[in-house]
């Protein structure tokens, strides 16, 4: 089982903070783990639908959407961060 953590505006519109899924082995990439997830329902497709702006942390180090998922226990996804 691997830990989603949604934050801001990605959480409002999947409607929950966080989550516990079993990744399908087709699932390697952050980018394959966007995909799959907006598989899951229209929630997550209005939350995901620019992935491009989606930000991702692995075991919380943000990471570029090519990188391997791995062995990691906790995914934060994030949408775009402003400065302040």
């Amino acid at each position: 089982m691997t830990r989603l953590v949604y934050f801001a505006w990605v959480r409002e519109r999947i409607g929950k903070g966080e989550e516990e899924i079993d990744l399908p082995s087709s699932v390697v990439t952050v980018a394959d783990l966007l995909n799959h997830l907006k598989t899951l329902g229209e929630e997550y497709e209005a939350a995901l639908q620019y992935p491009d702006v989606i930000r991702v942390a692995l075991d919380m180090e943000h990471v570029e959407h090519d990188e391997p998922i791995g062995a990691a226990r906790e995914i934060g996804i994030f949408p775009p961060m402003t400065g302040g």
